[in-house]
């Protein structure tokens, strides 16, 4: 269980920043011109239930294999993150007015 609490605040310590930095320099500007009158004010619960999910997620499908190489955990992560990444994307591209095909190819191939 101890090993599974430090992978979890480990991982949280490495995703959350990286995702900041991407979001708030990296495509800032990007986002600002093709969505910018969609954005609003950060809701914070949602964006942290969010991080957390999201961690957990990592956890049980690329820490939690035992047998698992390290090159099979690196794709098992990488194929999560382009999942999780490719649903919501999609989804917003789906339902809303302004979310343009190019914020969903960037947004997913970072991942």
């Amino acid at each position: 269980m101890k090993r599974y609490a430090v992978l979890y605040l480990a991982t949280l310590i490495v995703i959350v920043p990286l995702d900041f930095l991407f979001l708030g320099l990296v495509a800032k500007g990007f986002f600002t011109a093709e969505v910018g009158d969609m954005l609003g004010e950060i809701r914070t619960a949602p964006a942290i239930l969010f991080y957390l999910l999201y961690v957990a997620g990592i956890l049980i499908f690329v820490s939690s294999p035992s047998d698992a190489t390290r090159q099979s955990a690196l794709l098992y992560g990488a194929l999560f993150g382009l999942f999780c990444y490719a649903t919501f994307e999609l989804t917003s591209l789906s339902l809303l007015k302004h979310w343009t095909r190019p914020v969903v190819l960037l947004d997913v191939s970072w991942w």
